[in-house]
């Protein structure tokens, strides 16, 4: 490998801060690999031009570990690491990590160089008594160093937040192995708190039922669940606690609802040619079949495009038919239509509110309304709002189910959603419905009729 001088070093960093070249580009130049240069630019931006210059430095093995610590805990790349620390040759922290794997912690600590002196009488030892047990001490605090994040991963599935009753579980279990007033310092808690928590920890917990409770309620729902609507599903269980009290659990637990909130903005348009606004977000219905509402949206995955297109119910917000195709075209529209008619009843007078899409302005799309006695409805050029449900739904939707989770195809993607829309439409619970889902809600008015 070629060797570079301080000034190779600080003529490309300055070629790459003009712009015009690339790391690849100054590489070739200079006859060497493009993250050589990125790496010279990453130190002199991070620490300036004594970076640059060679140092000849002897780390010592405590700063060696928690190197490694600082890539373990960062998931930081080696010459990201390198360049936080300063060290010239992201190799170096490689060759650690080998060393570590391979024969443990003592592997990072200084040799001895050259050779012993031939002398006829050699010291008994070639340490002093106290250099030994030095040496020792440095010994075991690194292998307690490197024991302790194992246990709390192994004790922490690797998922949940890492808590002080965690922290206080791990230093119990390796007290027999190692100190535990450094076993403390190590786990950066009170030496109060960890003598409370073991203590304490023989004692049964009081909300054991309520925790296992809460994780099959939080992964029942996949996340989309906080502690208002968590509370709810304990209610109905016969678990009454206070909100606050299910908060501090899930913290606890290390889970929080993973729904992120959408807001939409709103453009004031003009009223439709084709059918006039006649639901005016008019959103409320008081029964079955009196007002839908219907929309397309769009899903781009894996380099393809998926249309979703449903009928909502206003009287309760369910999802009455839905297609899913991989083209706009009126099939979409169309089939939707046909599946959702099978649910009427000859003395429903129903309202169907669309926006302007060019499926709705279909001469077929209104014929089929009209035969079938149904009002059409459209949204002003441009306004959301008018459809405001239909959108809430996509909303929805979309932070549940497509940012929420990770598709291995668009396949599974397709499959997930329909798995979506029953758990939508048959277990989601909703406030304004009583805390019932859609199709629960309607078949306790439809009894109560």
């Amino acid at each position: 490998m070629a060797k570079f001088t301080f000034e190779d070093k600080l003529w490309a960093v300055k070629e790459y801060e003009k712009g015009s070249l690339s790391y690849r580009d100054i590489g070739n130049k200079l006859g060497t690999h493009h993250k050589s240069i990125q790496k010279w630019v990453n130190l002199y931006c991070e620490y300036g031009e004594d970076s640059l210059r060679k140092s000849y430095t002897n780390y010592t093995a405590a700063f060696k570990m928690e190197v490694l610590k600082y890539m373990d805990d960062n998931w930081a790349s080696l010459n990201d690491t390198a360049v936080k620390f300063k060290i010239p040759d992201p190799s170096t922290i490689s060759a650690w990590r080998k060393a570590v794997d391979t024969k443990g912690p003592e592997a990072l600590l200084p040799k001895k160089k050259g050779r012993p002196p031939m002398t006829k009488e050699r010291k008994k030892n070639d340490l002093t008594n106290e250099t030994n047990e030095t040496l020792i001490q440095e010994v075991e605090r690194l292998r307690m160093e490197n024991a302790y994040p194992k246990k709390v991963e192994c004790l922490s599935s690797g998922t949940e937040k890492i808590t002080t009753k965690i922290k206080a579980q791990v230093i119990f279990e390796l007290r027999n192995d190692y100190k535990v007033a450094e076993l403390i310092k190590v786990a950066g808690i009170k030496r109060s708190t960890y003598y409370y928590w073991t203590k304490n920890m023989e004692r049964p917990d009081k909300y054991a039922e309520v925790k296992e409770a809460i994780q099959e309620i939080y992964h029942q729902h996949k996340g989309r669940y906080g502690h208002r609507n968590i509370k709810k599903e304990l209610d109905k269980r016969g678990l009454n606690h206070d909100p606050k009290t299910i908060l501090k659990l899930m913290n606890l637990l290390g889970i929080k609802c993973q729904v992120r909130i959408k807001k939409y903005k709103s453009y004031r348009g003009n009223v439709g040619k084709v059918a006039p606004n006649v639901l005016e977000r008019d959103f409320k219905a008081d029964k079955p079949n009196q007002k839908w509402v219907t929309d397309v949206t769009e899903f781009s995955l894996f380099g393809q495009k998926l249309y979703l297109s449903p009928i909502l119910d206003l009287f309760n917000s369910e999802v009455i038919s839905y297609s899913l195709k991989f083209r706009p075209t009126f099939d979409l529209v169309g089939d939707m239509l046909k599946q959702a008619l099978k649910v009427l009843n000859p003395e429903d007078k129903l309202v169907l509110h669309s926006d302007q899409g060019w499926h709705y302005k279909m001469a077929k799309y209104q014929k089929t309304l009209k035969a079938k006695g149904i009002t059409q409805s459209m949204s002003r050029k441009g306004n959301c709002l008018d459809n405001a449900v239909i959108e809430n739904f996509f909303g929805i939707l979309k932070t549940e189910l497509l940012y929420l989770q990770e598709f291995k195809s668009i396949d599974h993607f397709i499959e997930e959603l329909h798995d979506y829309i029953y758990y939508y439409n048959n277990i989601r619970m909703k406030a304004k419905l009583k805390d019932l889902s859609p199709v629960e809600y309607r078949s306790q008015v439809q009894q109560a009729a």
